[in-house]
C-alpha cells in the first residue's frame, strides 16, 4: 500500500489546502474495500457500455475503457496494482489507473454516476456472489448431515429437555432435527437475495443525472433484477446489508447450538461421539486431552456475528437522506460477518460426515433415564386411566425406581402392578427403548422407519 501525498485529488477542485496527513489515512478505505474490484471493475464496464450505447461515449472510448479495465483487473490479480491510500478508496484507485493507462477516455467513465451510487452497486454484486457461496456451503452441510441420519437412522439416543433424559429417540432424528435449522437458513438467505439483487447505479449522488442513461439496460448486464425505484433510497439504502447480517446471525447461532451439543457429547461424561483428530487440538501441559476447537470456536464466533448486525443496526438508526460517510463503516462488519459465516459453514461441512457415534454409551444413557416413562402413562390412558392419573402413577413408579436403582423396565409385574392394577403383562413391550420409538410411527415422529422417509423427502427437497 503506497501512501502518495502528493497525488491529485479527483475531487479536489474545489479545494485549498491539501487533505492533512492523518485524516486522509483516517478517512481512507481502500485498504479493505480493495477486496471490491471485481466488482467494481464488472460495474465499470457496465457502465461504460451503457453510455456508448446511449451515445455519450463513442465505441472506440468504450472499447478503450474496457480494455484498460480488463488490464488492470490483471494487475490486481497478479499483485502489481500500485494501491495507494491518498486515492481513499478501490473506485478512485481504478479510475486513477486507468487514466494513467488510456489518457482522456479514462476521465470520461465517470459521467452520470457518482462514487454514492458506484459503491452501493460494488457491495451488491459482491454479496450477491458471497450469498451463492454460502448458499452452497448451506447445502453441502446438509447433505453431510442426510449422511449421517442416515448411518444412524435407529441408533437410540436420549431426547433431552432442560438437558435431563426426557425420551427416546434416534440419532438420526436429531440430525434431522439440525438440518431443518439450516433449511429455513437457506430459505432466509435466498429471500434476502432478492432484496440484494437492485441495482443502484444511475441514482448518481443522490438525484438521478441529466445524462441519457439506461438503468435497465444497465441492469440486464449486471444480472440485476431491476434498477433500484428511487434515487435517494438507492444510494443510502443498507437494509440488504442488515438483513443479510441478521440472517447470517440466525446460521451463526443454529451452528452454536450444534456446538454445544458437539461438544457435551464429545466429553468424557457423555462419550456420546468422537470427533476426527483433523479437527480438534491437544493440550500443552495434559497429553491425555483432545479438545473440541472446531465447535468451540464456532461457538465464540457467534458473538462477533451478532455484534456485525447491532453494529450496522446502530449505524443507520438515526442517519437523514441521502449518503453519509457514516456508510463506509458498513463494510468492515459486513466483510468480516462473511468471511466468518463461510469459515464456519465449510469446517462444519467438512467435520459433519465424519463425526463417529458411540452408539453403546448412548443407549445406556437412554436406559438410565427413565426415558420411557411417557410410554407407560400412555399404556395407561390406553387402559382407561384419565391421563393426570396414569401421569401420577407413573411418578410413583420412577420415584420407587430411583430409590431401587432400577428402571422401569427393569421392574418385575408384581411391583408395576403394586402402581396400578391396569398394567398387564404386555406392559414390557412399551417400556423397551425399541418400543418406544418404534410407537412414535408418524409424520416428524422419531420411528426408524419415519426417519428414512424424512431422509428421502430431505434429499428431495434440496435438490430442486
Amino acid at each position: 500500500m503506497q501512501d502518495q501525498g502528493s497525488t491529485s485529488k479527483l475531487w479536489g477542485g474545489r479545494f485549498s489546502e491539501s487533505t492533512d496527513a492523518f485524516v486522509q489515512a483516517f478517512t481512507a478505505s481502500v485498504e479493505f474495500d480493495r477486496r471490491l474490484y471485481r466488482h467494481d471493475i464488472a460495474g465499470s464496464i457496465a457502465h461504460a457500455t451503457m453510455l456508448a450505447r446511449a451515445g455519450v461515449l463513442t465505441e472506440a472510448e468504450r472499447d478503450l475503457i474496457i480494455e484498460g479495465l480488463a488490464a488492470i483487473r490483471e494487475e490486481i490479480e497478479h499483485g502489481e496494482f500500485p494501491w495507494s491510500t491518498a486515492l481513499e478508496d478501490v473506485h478512485m484507485n481504478i479510475e486513477a489507473r486507468l487514466t494513467d493507462r488510456i489518457g482522456a477516455a479514462g476521465k470520461k467513465l465517470h459521467t452520470g454516476r457518482s462514487r454514492n451510487d458506484q459503491v452501493a452497486t460494488d457491495i451488491r454484486l459482491w454479496l450477491r456472489e458471497e450469498i451463492d457461496a454460502l448458499l452452497a456451503e448451506i447445502r453441502r452441510l446438509q447433505e453431510g448431515l442426510l449422511g449421517l441420519a442416515e448411518r444412524e437412522a435407529a441408533t437410540v439416543m436420549p431426547g433431552f429437555t432442560h438437558l435431563q433424559t426426557a425420551q427416546p429417540v434416534t440419532f438420526g432424528h436429531h440430525m434431522l432435527a439440525w438440518f431443518e435449522m439450516l433449511e429455513r437458513d437457506h430459505g432466509r438467505l435466498t429471500d434476502a437475495r432478492r432484496r440484494v439483487n437492485v441495482m443502484p447505479l444511475g441514482a448518481a449522488a443522490l438525484a438521478g443525472t441529466s445524462y441519457p442513461i439506461d438503468r435497465a439496460y444497465t441492469a440486464e448486464l449486471l444480472g440485476f433484477d431491476a434498477p433500484a425505484e428511487n434515487s435517494l433510497d438507492a444510494v443510502s439504502d443498507r437494509d440488504f446489508a442488515i438483513e443479510f447480517c441478521a440472517a447470517a446471525a440466525l446460521v451463526m447461532t443454529h451452528l452454536s447450538r450444534f456446538s454445544e451439543e458437539l461438544v457435551l457429547w464429545a466429553s468424557a461424561q457423555f462419550d456420546f461421539i468422537d470427533l476426527p483428530d483433523r479437527f480438534c487440538t491437544g493440550s500443552s501441559i495434559m497429553p491425555q486431552k483432545k479438545n473440541p476447537d472446531v465447535p468451540e470456536l464456532v461457538r465464540g464466533k457467534t458473538g462477533r456475528v451478532n455484534g456485525h448486525l447491532v453494529g450496522l443496526l446502530t449505524l443507520m438508526k438515526s442517519q437523514p437522506l441521502a449518503y453519509n460517510k457514516d456508510n463506509q463503516e458498513d463494510k468492515e462488519p459486513l466483510f468480516d460477518t462473511v468471511d466468518t459465516l463461510k469459515g464456519s459453514l465449510r469446517a462444519y461441512a467438512d467435520m459433519v460426515p465424519a463425526i463417529r457415534v458411540k452408539a453403546g454409551a448412548m443407549r445406556e444413557a437412554a436406559r438410565r433415564g427413565f426415558s420411557t416413562a411417557t410410554d407407560l402413562a400412555d399404556y395407561l390412558v390406553r387402559r382407561g386411566l384419565p391421563f393426570r392419573d396414569a401421569h401420577e402413577v407413573v411418578g410413583k413408579a420412577v420415584a420407587h425406581g430411583v430409590a431401587s436403582g432400577r428402571d422401569l423396565a427393569e421392574m418385575d409385574l408384581d411391583t408395576l402392578r403394586g402402581f396400578s392394577a391396569a398394567i398387564g403383562e404386555d406392559v414390557y413391550a412399551v417400556l423397551t427403548l425399541e418400543g418406544s420409538l418404534a410407537a412414535r410411527d408418524h409424520l416428524g415422529g422419531t420411528a426408524p422407519d419415519q426417519v428414512r422417509a424424512a431422509i428421502a423427502r430431505a434429499r428431495g427437497r434440496i435438490s430442486r
